[in-house]
């Protein structure tokens, strides 16, 4: 077994040098993560290596060079740089997820060249990916890449984990390719994100975009369970809280204060990007020299913007304003000796970096939507010697986790003003207080335990996803229950209805049996060693209309009513009458549910909700159980949550229960239960050890067997009784 790190960027920093390359690892908080994984496993990088040639021999000698390294690049044309880098990954879907609608950029060859190199990297990876391997797919730049491997190696575990924000789906919606690009999500088996703000945002576009059953943090495919989880990222904590005693960050440091004078601190780190809230931060330090003169030449904030993208004209602009911006500031409030805002518009060593978050006093992390912002985590962990105090954006994917920092409303520049007071005026003894509390969990959820946690739990649902597939009926599994079959002398074969024989539609009146159906229960009944049982929950009047004239035995309303021999009979003797607490619970919950309906059968209520909208509707279900819970209980009534209904019948009786009653009667030596839903497990568990239980849809623990599909019940009833 293999595991296969498949990203945009390999971690290697390449130079031209003369007529030759060198060639470095780069070590930055994924890389150094990934390379963390306990492991003895081989691990491979797929990925772009960050220099651009036309040259076929340049990219000969690159490629044995990372070769040598485990690293498979993947190189790329300048024309699909632009359009697939630059273009849909940061031009559509960066803006998209950082919820900047106007900056989004529709484009057909921005999407065409996303989908050519995801199959690129797709064409890549394959020749030495094998069944049993692990892969892992990194961001948004290969968002569609987990179902184009899934499609060629279907027996690979492959895990995604999206750095950046996901949407609410009120936005997402807006992508013309949204489905295509959930599809290609959920060719992973499992989906990770920072927060579970994002991952409710993902499920819940996946109910609504593709209309896929979700169970919490599962969504229920075919032949697959996808699981959907947080691993919130950390850093490499070791690494940055022993770095200030470097002698190369000391002597930084002292030229840093020397620079910067005997003043206070506050630190800002930002990529060039506008989601990073730099011009609201300029603004909100404006108003607190404006409003405090006290702290004039005693505080000064330090703010470093590296470089990105500034060729590209939203980030040329932003670059103007931020200069105008400072350049007001400081020529406004500048004194001699004292600068209010010193400017960094360039990159960082390490060293340089470090000494910056040693000598800060406060950090400044501000950005308007920010997946994760390692830096603030960078931050706390450099504080060894000193206290420091974290100003912390509630965009962040960190506030989550660092609830003692800050906490702000980036967009609120009062809040910004009162949270620099805050923090210079706090207490030498909180400051220290809020700062170990914050390194305690930043250096326990690291970035090792971060790779590690998403490596155990890929490799978990890779073993339960194989128990999935051993329960699906194939041809191996339809020979040995076909075998059992034509063995029998005598048989019991209890059905389900609707999800079952029937497909569910949105008036269930329209759910008639199709000629097919009625056919395939005509040849079941021909045989005289079957008992054919339809055990529903429908109610007796339609099941003896649809089936009129067929010698055919019924379970109706969940065990209350049953048929033999042609002859109706009643389970429960007195009449049901509903209690008016309940009717009106009902009728309340329906008058709030557009779309949503009562049934009254003769011995129960169904709330039906198919047609409402998923997120409606899992809200009103749950509303409607927790206020039936306190009548039904009184009156020994039961609630039974199905698909796409809530019931409420009689406790006593249920599909077991019409089950066992029809075990005692006879003895057999085949028997046979296939359903869809919560109440056909009833039928399960009861069956004797060597009872065949067969779960529609969705994967259920207590059932023998699985058939994924509806479609695919009558065909394999055919094949059962076929000679």
């Amino acid at each position: 077994m293999k595991i296969i790190i498949i990203a945009n960027r390999l971690p290697v920093r390449i130079e031209r040098n003369d007529e030759s390359f060198s060639i470095e690892r780069s070590e930055g908080g994924l890389a150094t993560g990934l390379g963390s994984l306990e492991t003895d496993t081989e691990k491979f990088w797929v990925g772009w290596p960050g220099i651009h040639t036309d040259d076929e021999n340049e990219k000969e000698t690159i490629t044995q060079e990372l070769h040598a390294l485990n690293f498979h690049p993947v190189f790329l044309s300048a024309e699909q740089i632009e359009n697939y880098y630059e273009g849909y990954s940061n031009s559509t879907i960066w803006p998209l997820c950082h919820y900047f609608f106007s900056f989004i950029a529709y484009r057909t060859d921005f999407w065409e060249a996303y989908k050519e190199v995801n199959a690129l990297f797709c064409k890549e990876a394959l020749p030495f990916i094998d069944n049993d391997d692990i892969v892992w797919v990194q961001d948004y730049q290969l968002m569609l890449l987990p179902k184009m491997l899934r499609d060629k190696k279907p027996k690979i575990s492959i895990g995604y984990f999206h750095h950046i924000p996901f949407p609410s789906y009120e936005l997402f919606r807006v992508l013309p390719q949204r489905e295509e690009i959930l599809e290609g999500l959920l060719g992973a088996d499992l989906i990770g994100f920072h927060t579970h703000d994002y991952m409710r945002h993902f499920i819940s576009a996946i109910y609504r975009v593709l209309e896929l059953n979700c169970t919490l943090d599962e969504v229920m495919l075919k032949d697959r369970i996808v699981h959907v989880d947080t691993f919130p990222m950390g850093i490499n904590y070791e690494l940055f809280h022993h770095a200030p005693s470097l002698p190369e960050v000391k002597k930084k440091a002292a030229m840093l204060r020397q620079q910067l004078g005997d003043k206070t601190v506050i630190l800002s780190v930002d990529r060039l990007d506008y989601s990073k809230g730099i011009l609201h931060r300029l603004n909100g330090f404006a108003q607190f020299l404006q409003n405090n003169p006290a702290y004039h030449n005693r505080v000064s904030l330090a703010m470093i913007v590296v470089p990105s993208r500034d060729n590209v004209d939203i980030y040329a602009d932003l670059k103007t304003k931020i200069d105008q911006s400072i350049g007001e500031i400081n020529g406004k409030y500048s004194r001699l000796g004292w600068t209010p805002i010193f400017y960094f518009y360039q990159s960082f060593s390490f060293e340089e970096l470090i000494a910056m978050y040693d000598i800060a006093n406060v950090a400044l992390v501000t950005p308007l939507r920010d997946g994760m912002n390692l830096v603030a985590k960078e931050y706390l962990a450099a504080k060894s010697n000193d206290s420091g105090v974290l100003i912390l954006s509630e965009m962040a994917g960190a506030s989550i986790e660092l609830q003692d920092a800050i906490i702000i409303n980036p967009n609120d520049t009062d809040q910004i003003e009162a949270a620099i007071l805050q923090a210079l005026n706090m207490p030498l003894e909180e400051r220290e207080q809020r700062l170990q509390k914050m390194q305690k969990k930043i250096s326990h959820r690291n970035v090792k335990k971060w790779a590690n946690d998403f490596i155990d739990e890929l490799w978990s649902i890779k073993t339960q996803n194989q128990e999935i597939l051993q329960k699906i009926v194939g041809r191996r599994q339809l020979n040995q229950i076909k075998s059992a079959y034509d063995d029998a002398t005598s048989r019991l074969i209890l059905l389900d209805y609707d999800g079952t024989l029937s497909p569910f539609v949105d008036n269930p009146e329209n759910a008639a049996p199709s000629e097919a159906l009625l056919n395939t229960i005509r040849e079941l009944v021909a045989d005289k060693k079957n008992k054919v049982v339809i055990n529903s929950g429908r109610n007796h009047q339609i099941l003896d209309k649809w089936f009129s004239g067929i010698e055919l035995d019924f379970g109706a309303e969940h065990g209350v009513f049953y048929k033999e021999n042609g002859v109706w009979h009643k389970n429960l003797q007195e009449e049901v009458i509903w209690d008016e607490e309940i009717m009106d619970i009902l009728h309340h919950t329906i008058d709030k549910t557009p779309r949503s309906y009562l049934e009254q059968k003769e011995t129960s209520l169904v709330f039906h909700y198919r047609k409402v909208d998923i997120w409606l509707a899992d809200l009103r279900s749950q509303q409607l159980i927790n206020a039936l819970i306190g009548p039904c209980s009184r009156l020994n009534l039961q609630i039974v949550p199905g698909n796409k209904i809530v019931e409420i019948k009689p406790s006593d009786f249920n599909k077991g229960s019409e089950t066992l009653r029809r075990l005692a009667q006879d003895t057999y030596d085949f028997i046979l239960a296939i359903g869809d839903d919560t109440t056909d497990e009833d039928m399960f568990r009861v069956l004797p050890p060597e009872g065949i239980s067969i779960k529609v849809g969705n994967f259920s623990p207590i059932a023998k067997y699985r058939i994924p599909l509806q479609s695919s019940v009558i065909p394999f009833l055919l094949n059962l009784i076929k000679r």
